[in-house]
């Protein structure tokens, strides 16, 4: 597929780009470039291959579920200036 100068002004003002005219020749080239690229990938035969969400089968490795740190809710809540229920009370911000 080729590009003409239309088109690269069309995309240019939708991807919101400021293009000078001696610009516009060389984004032409390249978009049809990448054009021509989609459009080999599109032609590859893919109807037989099942599809992937990876491409090695492997399971992920975990780590084991064990607390590792002590409740401190008490000592980081007496710092702070207003508490009720175990619940921070800050300003109100939202009218």
């Amino acid at each position: 597929m080729s590009l003409d100068h239309s088109d690269v002004k069309k995309i240019a003002h939708l991807a919101r780009m400021a293009l000078d005219e001696s610009q516009v020749d060389a984004y032409a080239e390249d978009l049809s470039k990448i054009l021509g690229l989609v459009e080999q990938l599109e032609a590859a035969e893919t109807h037989a291959i099942e599809p992937m969400s990876h491409p090695l089968h492997m399971a992920q490795r975990l780590r084991v579920d064990e607390v590792t740190e002590e409740d401190c809710r008490d000592e980081n809540q007496a710092i702070a200036p207003s508490v009720v229920n175990g619940l921070y009370l800050v300003p109100k911000v939202i009218e």
